[in-house]
């Protein structure tokens, strides 16, 4: 076994490989480059060694660096996580030369399955269902048009060395497949290195579901069941469970057996994934094969119980598979929510910053239940603009699927973060979605679920007033405060009935509340009555409130007449006010909103990379402007409205902040 290993990584996937390695007793070596100097994974490990610049292609993805690097450390082998180095082959070669162990599959299998053109093709030698498509390399915009044309619309046009979401793009015309050719070969090219792209059919409505595998150097090469990843933004996997609830037994063993022939066709040794697309009829599609640990590994762990980064280290160190196909079963449900620095009011455009207040649900482990929180920040910890926006990885498991829902809708209520944009209230959304809970979400979901975009969560009627009933309840204990009475009523307290109006909108609760040693009796102007009874104090952020015994678990946010209450995908702000400053307050005129029509500025810090029109040119609605890199994505602007350019601000490779103006209109 090794004594000694080299993460080439950084963030929560590196933290992930620490905390196995160190069960394994062996002694673990960070990465880190001038943006990570005070990163959890490398206070976690035992040393740590410096890389270099903040940008990736001068530190993480560097490989004489890493390679020097791990040599310095004395490290026996080199975990490289996912991303950056993971599935380049050369990388594994280099390790290879200086005689350090790759904790990942041969250069050979990196090789051919990272190259999307070549893996397809193999694929369909070994027997493997394959998607209808033109495998060979693109030249130009042009040829992709006619290629799409032949194999018909909509078509993917994907990075042959892509991955996670990046050169990937759908086309339903012809001006979108040039676009889409022309944006995917850049992605491809900044994250890669490589640009070569092809196009194959798009399944409308597919089903995103893979199969993890294992093999070891003996030809030994088992199955671990599937995940379902159909829960995607901009082609990046959102929500991942396991097992999928669409697929049956016959075709599980069927995808299994597909899969173990395509690892198998390549010697494969290590954890890999080989992902299919799945149609309404459960017929199955080879997509790639990732040679490397999946971000969603979790769910695979907890309803297997195989710890997937100790078979990887294991495999390297030339151990035989322990475990063989008959011991694979599957034990309950879990759930994954990936929890990004993102903003998913605004398109999910990604966010940065400092974590003011980080806390994530505290992990727990039973019979019932399991919390899992795979992370690589802390509190005060820094969301940089240099790499991936993940936050964490939140993971709930419970006996079925059920359950295994509840329990990460009450994980995600837990969840605290402050000082950045984050996708949680988007993420509780997808739990309480009727298409999510009865299992028949497909890739297409968050358009057809959100077509103008998420605005948040529309609670009914009864959870609304539940809520007003809440917040007149926070106000008379913050009043109680104010009143030099203690913010706890005791039993022995008794304050006078109290008159307020609480305003959602342009919805209005009149409600009477009377205090006793529990609660609040609350009567509503409708003649009905509610029990109230909760734990906040002035002050804190977070508040569980019962509600005629319909519990809710809310995060507060004080304001000066009323509160912001988050629940469950919505983020409300409650007015609460005496009956005459209600009636006053209808008499306000309201706040106009500033016109930004004749701008157009960054939604997020990151780096223009294209400039598409010129000062004079008009421009039609939904005609692209620029596009703007951050978090190794690139996002396209686009005009909201015909308009003529009038002046351009900013150029090429130029860093941009939040809101900056990049065009004006006339």
């Amino acid at each position: 076994m090794f004594k000694s290993i080299f993460i080439s990584n950084r963030g929560e996937i590196a933290c992930r490989i620490i905390k196995s390695a160190k069960k394994l007793g062996i002694r673990t070596i960070a990465a880190y480059s001038n943006a990570d100097r005070n990163a959890l994974h490398v206070q976690m490990a035992e040393d740590a060694v410096y890389l270099g610049p903040s940008e990736a292609a001068q530190s993480y993805l560097d490989i004489a660096k890493v390679v020097q690097a791990a040599r310095d450390s004395n490290a026996d082998a080199v975990h490289p996580g996912y991303g950056f180095l993971a599935e380049n082959a050369e990388f594994a070669m280099a390790l290879d030369d200086a005689g350090i162990a790759f904790i990942g599959p041969r250069p050979h299998a990196i090789q051919v399955m990272g190259d999307k053109i070549e893996s397809k093709k193999l694929a369909a030698e070994a027997g493997v269902s394959t998607v209808p498509g033109y495998m060979g390399e693109i030249a130009s915009a042009d040829e992709a048009v006619e290629i799409a044309r032949g194999i018909g619309y909509p078509v993917m046009i994907k990075a042959s060395a892509g991955g996670g979401g990046k050169g990937m793009r759908v086309a339903a015309s012809d001006e979108e497949t040039r676009e889409g050719f022309r944006v995917s070969k850049s992605e491809a090219a900044n994250a890669f290195g490589d640009d070569r792209i092809f196009i194959e059919k798009f399944v409308v409505r597919p089903r995103h579901i893979e199969i993890q595998v294992l093999g070891d150097s003996y030809g030994n090469i088992i199955y671990l069941n599937e995940r379902e990843c159909s829960i995607q933004r901009r082609n990046q996997k959102v929500v991942e469970e396991a097992p999928s609830p669409f697929l049956d037994a016959a075709t599980r063993r069927a995808m299994g057996e597909q899969a173990v022939a395509l690892a198998k066709a390549v010697n494969y040794q290590s954890a890999g994934t080989v992902e299919f697309i799945v149609d309404a009829e459960r017929n199955f599609y080879f997509l790639e094969m990732n040679t490397r640990l999946q971000v969603e590994h979790p769910v695979t762990e907890l309803t297997t119980g195989i710890d997937l980064v100790d078979q990887m280290i294991k495999i390297a160190a030339g151990e035989r598979l322990e475990i063989s196909q008959d011991d694979i079963g599957i034990s309950g449900w879990a759930i994954e929510s990936r929890i990004y620095a993102e903003d998913p009011y605004r398109d999910f455009l990604p966010s940065i910053g400092r974590l003011v207040r980080y806390a994530p649900p505290p992990e727990s482990k039973s019979g019932e239940r399991v919390v899992r929180n795979d992370t690589g920040v802390f509190e005060g910890g820094e969301i940089s603009i240099h790499y991936d926006p993940m936050i964490s990885k939140l993971c709930a498991w419970a006996p079925d699927r059920e359950r295994a829902i509840e329990a990460m809708r009450q994980s995600l209520d837990e969840y605290e973060i402050e000082g950045i944009g984050h996708n949680i209230p988007f993420l509780s959304a997808v739990m309480d979605h009727s298409d999510y809970q009865c299992g028949t979400a497909t890739t297409a979901f968050i358009d057809e679920a959100f077509p103008d975009g998420f605005s948040g969560a529309d609670h009914p009627e009864q959870v609304v007033r539940d809520l007003a009933a809440s917040a007149a309840a926070m106000h008379a204990i913050a009043e109680s405060r104010r009143s030099r009475i203690s913010g706890r009523i005791s039993n022995s307290a008794r304050l006078s009935p109290e008159k307020c109006v609480v305003s959602i909108k342009e919805k209005d609760f009149k409600l009477e509340l009377a205090a006793d040693g529990e609660g609040f009796a609350a009567g509503l102007n409708d003649g009905s009555a509610l029990r109230v009874v909760g734990d906040w104090r002035p002050g804190r952020r977070r508040a569980t409130f019962s509600v005629d015994g319909r519990q809710y678990h809310l995060h507060v946010r004080q304001m000066p007449l009323g509160f912001g209450i988050y629940y469950r995908g919505a983020n409300m702000e409650f007015l609460v006010r005496t009956p005459r400053q209600a009636e006053l307050g209808r008499h306000m005129a309201a706040k106009r909103r500033l016109d930004s029509s004749m701008s157009l500025r960054c939604p997020m810090p990151g780096l223009v990379t294209l400039i598409e029109v010129s000062e004079g040119d008009k421009v039609r609605k939904g005609q692209a402007l620029c596009t703007i890199e951050a978090m190794k994505m690139e996002n396209i602007l686009r005009a909201e409205r015909e308009a003529v350019v009038a002046k351009i601000l900013v150029a090429p490779k130029q860093s941009l902040a939040v809101d900056q103006v990049i065009m004006e209109f006339e």
